[in-house]
């Protein structure tokens, strides 16, 4: 029986550098995962130029690393508007070229896949940065050159179908994982958070979190609960001020804890000590840290957004999007209800079992493979010579 041949995949690791998004954790996965598969042969890149002297160091597996730098703006809107230069001026020849966050380049002869991870962007324009609103344009040139579409949740997906008016065969579902929470003395997370008894909502603050609605729902599971704390844990993003307003109007803001930024430790630690995780999101695209509190039993209280749901399935509380009055609801039942808090507690990691990252680096080798058959050399070569650096 002949060998499989050898895949060679280009893959953007700018994720990788600086503080770590679940972009980055998907990021880091993969390229791992990649790496270790003999069937394939990884070229790290960046499209970066601020990063461009960490990118060595920020790719966390042995293997190729383009070290020639790669200015995104200019690069982005040149690839927006000309569909020019093609990435292999940098990586050399690739069979297939990945961009895990939403920009993928234009290729001489290699197909391309683009990861698509929500349209925040479409739905909720006024909470998203200027970067953020040129994905759109981006994601459609990449379509219109060919590539494949990658998203985490189904929910996603048919979002992308019908905005992009992509072929169906050309988008697929493959799910991100959670990583493995470290093992951590849940002492540390009582102590951070100053209670035995918290609610935890852990990411970057940004307004489609919903933080601030999560504080007003705590107003009332607080007035009926003396012990029970609201911890909010993870960097200010956009709309750190909202959050920290109506910090500041909660009658309950001295048992209001806001950590900032945690180390990995911390996390779990958090993760393995909070009586709840609220997740409390206007839009998401999948979800990792209620799957991730699911893996340790944790219960999770989240809305009941297409993505989120389709990944809790039935191990989470969900309720309505913006409805205040049922996450208070949700919070005081599982704080609460020891039946349902332990049938949440036994549900969790049963369903977080569902996902693993071995799983999705093989999804995404498939992924890889069908793009690259389908692809066949047809882009038309726009070749010429590199760019001096």
């Amino acid at each position: 029986m002949l060998a499989r041949p050898r895949l060679r995949v280009a893959l953007d690791v700018a994720p990788l550098i600086g503080d770590r998004t679940g972009i980055g954790v998907f990021t880091e996965a993969l390229a791992r995962g990649l790496a270790a598969d003999p069937s394939i042969e990884l070229v790290a890149y960046a499209a970066s130029w601020r990063g461009r002297h960490q990118v060595a160091a920020a790719t966390p597996t042995p293997c190729r690393v383009v070290t020639r730098p790669m200015a995104a703006r200019p690069l982005r809107e040149a690839w927006r508007r000309v569909g020019w230069p093609p990435v292999e001026w940098w990586t050399g020849p690739v069979d297939v070229v990945h961009g895990p966050n939403y920009v993928v380049p234009p290729t001489r002869n290699a197909a391309a896949v683009v990861s698509v991870h929500d349209l925040t962007m479409v739905h909720f324009p006024a909470m998203c940065t200027a970067d953020t609103l040129a994905y759109p344009a981006l994601v459609r040139a990449a379509v219109r050159r060919g590539a494949w579409v990658h998203t985490d949740t189904e929910a996603v997906a048919a979002e992308v179908i019908d905005m992009f008016a992509v072929d169906p065969a050309r988008v697929r579902c493959v799910p991100l994982a959670p990583s493995p929470v470290p093992d951590a003395d849940v002492a540390v997370g009582h102590r951070l958070a100053g209670s035995e008894r918290f609610v935890l909502a852990l990411g970057t603050v940004e307004p489609r979190k919903d933080l601030p609605g999560l504080v007003n729902a705590f107003e009332a599971v607080a007035d009926d609960d003396p012990t029970i704390v609201l911890v909010v844990a993870g960097p200010d993003g956009w709309g750190a001020n909202e959050l920290a307003t109506a910090i500041a109007a909660s009658r309950h803001r001295s048992r209001i804890v806001r950590l900032g930024w945690v180390d990995a430790l911390q996390r779990a630690a958090l993760l393995r000590a909070a009586t709840v995780l609220a997740y409390p999101s206007r839009y998401e695209g999948f979800g990792l840290p209620p799957l991730e509190a699911m893996s340790v039993g944790t219960p999770v209280v989240a809305t009941n957004v297409a993505a989120v749901a389709e990944v809790c399935g039935d191990a989470a509380v969900l309720v309505p999007v913006g409805d205040t009055d049922a996450l208070a609801g949700a919070l005081a039942e599982v704080t609460g209800d020891d039946a349902t808090a332990t049938r949440l507690r036994a549900a969790g990691p049963l369903q977080a079992a569902r996902y693993s990252w071995d799983r999705t680096v093989a999804a995404m080798t498939s992924l890889y493979r069908d793009a690259a058959a389908a692809h066949g050399g047809s882009t038309p070569d726009v070749g010429g010579r590199p760019p001096r650096v």
